[in-house]
C-alpha cells in the first residue's frame, strides 16, 4: 500500500516532467517525453522488483526529472563532454527531486537515500542501486533500444548493448531474455554476449 507521501511526491515529479517539450507517442497517445519515461520505470519496477523499498520506488519516479533543461548539445560532443554531462545530470536530478520530497514531509534521511540512488552510488553493492540499473537497463532495452538500432552501425550498438549488460545483475540478464524485442534486436544481444 503505497503511502500518501509517496503518491503526492509521484504526483509532484509528473507535474515537474509534464513540462517536458519534447514528446512521444506510446499507444496512439502522445506524452511528454520524460513523463513518460517516469511512468515505464514505475510500472518496470513494480513487475520486477515488487517489494521494493519506498526510497527506490520514489527514485525510480524522478530518475529524469526535468533532464531536458540540461541538453547533451550544451557539452562537447565527445567522451569527456558525455561523462561531465552525466555527472551534472546526477547532481541536478538529486536537487529537484530532493526539493520535492522536502516539500512533501520527506525527512533528511530519505532525501540523501534517494540522492544516493540517484547518483548510481554502489552499483554491484548496494541492492537497491543495482535494482534501479537493472530497471533503468530493462526500460531502455524494451522501449528506447530498437528506435535506437536504426541510427548507429552494428559495432556501437554491440558496445552499447556489452555495456548495458556488464551493468545487469543474473536477475537483470533474466528479465531482459524475457523482453518483447524483435528478432532483430534479440540477435543483436544474442551477438554481443558471444562478443
Amino acid at each position: 500500500m503505497a503511502s500518501e507521501k509517496l503518491n503526492e511526491a509521484f504526483r509532484l515529479f509528473d507535474e515537474a516532467n509534464e513540462n517536458d517539450p519534447n514528446t512521444e507517442v506510446w499507444q496512439g497517445k502522445e506524452y511528454p517525453k520524460e513523463l513518460l519515461y517516469a511512468i515505464r520505470m514505475t510500472d518496470k519496477l513494480k513487475t520486477f522488483a515488487p517489494e521494493s523499498s519506498e526510497a527506490l520506488q520514489l527514485t525510480a519516479r524522478c530518475q529524469h526529472i526535468r533532464r531536458w533543461e540540461i541538453p547533451r548539445e550544451s557539452y562537447e560532443m565527445n567522451r569527456t563532454g558525455y561523462l561531465k554531462w552525466r555527472q551534472d545530470l546526477k547532481k541536478f536530478h538529486a536537487d529537484k527531486a530532493g526539493a520535492i520530497l522536502k516539500e512533501v514531509g520527506y525527512n533528511q534521511e530519505m532525501i540523501d537515500q534517494v540522492g544516493f540512488l540517484l547518483e548510481k552510488k554502489q552499483l554491484k553493492k548496494n541492492a537497491d542501486t543495482q535494482t534501479l540499473e537493472d530497471v533503468i537497463c530493462l526500460v531502455f532495452l524494451e522501449f528506447y533500444f530498437e528506435p535506437f538500432s536504426h541510427k548507429y552501425p552494428e559495432e556501437k550498438l554491440l558496445d552499447i548493448l556489452q555495456k548495458t549488460w556488464r551493468k545487469m545483475s543474473e536477475k537483470g540478464h533474466e528479465a531482459a531474455l524475457k523482453l518483447p524485442l524483435s528478432q532483430e534486436s534479440l540477435q543483436l544481444i544474442g551477438k554481443a554476449l558471444q562478443g
